[in-house]
């Protein structure tokens, strides 16, 4: 029994001072994922719209305040991806027509003014399509939801 214990020991000291070999990772190959400025438009932005248009029917304050903060930065983040496109500063465009609506939403929030929040909520669709039709795209047309899509998502405010 001795002779296996010291066997046992004798492997763990081994298996502890052994080199351990990790595989190197594999970089990938080509240039990094970059999304058009419609895709993140469509992935991030306009999802997070429809969504502050359910959590202000419901008047679920805590989550519209959420997703005006997500909705905040899903434009920041588009501005550091596509600063510019085509001729057009993006940055400036969320700066001098998204901004300030995004402020008085997020006020409206604070306020839990369903009132406020209707209007601000409003000039917010209209500051989406008036960057629509600064950049030639007017065609993509923003409007209130009827409905919303995220048929499995309760918007409702939880006790």
């Amino acid at each position: 029994m001795r002779s296996f214990v010291c066997a046992i020991a004798a492997m763990a000291a081994i298996m502890i001072a052994a080199p351990v070999s990790v595989p190197a990772q594999q970089q990938p190959s080509g240039p990094a994922y970059r999304p058009g400025l419609g895709d993140l438009m469509t992935t991030t932005i306009q999802p997070r719209h429809i969504k502050l248009a359910a959590a202000g029917r419901e008047k679920n304050w805590s989550y519209a305040a959420y997703e005006v903060h997500e909705l905040d930065e899903a434009f920041d983040r588009a501005s550091i991806i596509w600063p510019q496109w085509q001729k057009l500063s993006i940055v400036e465009m969320i700066e001098t027509i998204v901004r300030q609506p995004l402020l008085d939403l997020d006020q409206a929030v604070k306020e839990k003014n369903e009132r406020l929040y209707n209007a601000a909520y409003g000039r917010l669709t209209e500051a989406c399509n008036g960057c629509h039709q600064a950049a030639r795209r007017g065609f993509v047309v923003i409007q209130d939801p009827k409905d919303s899509v995220y048929a499995d998502q309760d918007f409702r405010a939880q006790p």
